[in-house]
């Protein structure tokens, strides 16, 4: 970060990967809550020497520069933090005054926080956060990224859908005739894929070759949520969905039925064969089996958030639980690529649903604004990411084209909005996800667990309730709550 672009950011509210401090002569106590929110999260700058009031910013400077920059950095790199965090500093002079700004990246290994776990933080919209004890988890999940689907089971080759194993191979040998896996045996096939190792089912293995029973052994309420709702949002449609897509035994079997629903969604001048594939591979249509297969390859199994889709008329939803991986730009630019569940992965991969070069977001991004001149939208948080693709434009962005350009205070105004849904929908996620631990959990419960206020709770319950996805079962003293759609 440069002179310029630090003066640059000074001027703007909304950046989540920026925060300054006054520090004038000492290292501020809450410098270490953004350190273990930025280290939790996606990284980011630390600026000493400046003062912010409401919307402005006073240089104040640093009166000892050396002795703040090496107090910092030894606790960095001492006990106060379970896990060392190497950072990079710069100093620079504006208006006679010295600035510290310190980069923190992300950590390979979470949760980070300092003394104790319950100061673990993370960064939401532009401020530092405590996490949740299921966020706290999910941050152990992401550091066993890549792993977790390749642990064994308890369960064999013969614990598996004999009815799955035969029609993958059957798939296997339609859509990719030459593969050297055609001649094995089912067993030696699943060997290969890494489906069965030393005889244990991979947890990987099991989740697209399983029966739901044993699924359900390892993971409980297995499913891949679906739901179709005739209006823009669940409060203008005429009931809470028009369909719900019933349980199904394994990946392999959701992936097919949400497919062929998702088909019919889309704009499409000429009938598919059943495995998806068009004759001239249509952009729009690889575009959504791209985030299929993306969600099923990439989602937290073990998170008691589940995978989701949701066709609007307006829109898919595809929510995946989980972080990514890296940031958007740098999954990218890069074309970067690593799968949470690499098993997975590897097996929709021998079949053509997935490649091994590339994170495929590109072919969502160019082959959904080939056909519809938009692109999908991204937004996510420490558990979870969403990925939007509209299907047709808002009419208040036809009007917004047709009159003259906004002002930089309008598109910052809309910015903020955009933001501020996007901390609604996290804290929403999270309610969702206290509840499902504990059923009879308390509004003051959930204020403390979430640190905002019991008015803010009482707010979104009432929203969750409006739309159909909680209901109060017994008084509200004694009583507990039920979530009977997400």
């Amino acid at each position: 970060m440069d002179k310029k672009k630090l003066l640059e950011r000074l001027e703007e509210l909304e950046w989540e990967d920026f925060e300054v401090k006054e520090a004038r002569d000492s290292v501020p106590k809450n410098s270490f809550e953004t350190v273990s929110a930025f280290a939790n999260t996606n990284g980011g700058w630390l600026v000493f020497g400046v003062k912010q009031s409401g919307k402005k910013f006073e240089i104040t400077g640093v009166e000892d520069a050396e002795k703040i920059e090496q107090d910092f950095t030894t606790v960095l790199r001492g006990e106060k933090f379970n896990q060392k965090n190497q950072v990079s500093s710069r100093r620079y002079s504006i208006e006679g005054k010295t600035i510290l700004a310190f980069y923190i990246p992300a950590s390979e290994k979470k949760p980070v926080y300092f003394n104790s776990r319950k100061n673990t933080f993370i960064r939401t919209g532009s401020g530092d956060q405590r996490a949740t004890d299921a966020e706290i988890d999910a941050l152990y999940r992401d550091s066993a990224f890549g792993t977790k689907d390749r642990e064994l089971t308890e369960f064999t080759f013969k614990d598996l859908d004999p009815k799955t194993v035969e029609d993958y191979k059957i798939y296997l040998g339609n859509v990719n005739p030459e593969h050297r896996y055609n001649k094995l045996s089912s067993e030696a096939l699943l060997e290969k894929l890494q489906a069965l190792v030393n005889g244990k089912v991979t947890a990987g293995g099991l989740l697209i070759f399983g029966t739901e029973d044993n699924i359900n052994h390892l993971l409980t309420d297995f499913r891949i949520d679906y739901l179709e709702i005739l209006g823009t949002s669940y409060s203008d449609a005429p009931t809470r969905y028009s369909y719900r897509l019933s349980e199904e035994e394994n990946l392999f079997r959701f992936y097919f039925s949400i497919f062929e629903r998702l088909i019919k969604k889309i704009e499409l001048p000429f009938t598919l064969r059943p495995d998806g594939f068009a004759t001239d591979r249509q952009p729009q249509l690889v575009a959504v089996r791209e985030a299929l297969v993306n969600l099923l390859m990439h989602s937290d199994y073990f998170s008691p958030m589940k995978p989701r889709i949701r066709v609007f008329l307006n829109r898919i939803e595809f929510m995946n639980p989980g972080p990514l991986p890296k940031d958007l730009a740098s999954i990218m630019k890069e074309d970067f690529t690593m799968p949470r569940n690499p098993t997975i992965a590897r097996i929709f991969r021998a079949i053509k649903l997935s490649e091994n070069a590339g994170s495929g977001f590109d072919k969502m991004f160019s082959g959904w604004k080939a056909h519809y001149g938009m692109e999908p939208i991204v937004t996510g948080g420490i558990d979870f990411y969403k990925i939007e693709f509209p299907l047709k434009k808002d009419e208040t962005e036809k009007e917004t084209t047709s009159k003259e350009p906004e002002t930089e205070e309008k598109t910052r105004e809309k910015t903020r909005e955009k933001t501020r849904e996007k901390t609604r929908e996290k804290t929403r996620e999270k309610i969702i996800s206290l509840i499902k631990e504990k059923p009879e959990i308390t509004t003051n419960e959930m204020a403390e667990k979430l640190n905002i206020s019991v008015k803010g709770i009482e707010w979104q319950l009432r929203n969750l309730r409006e739309q159909g996805i909680l209901k109060r079962m017994g008084p509200d003293k004694g009583g507990y709550w039920e979530i009977i759609g997400k």
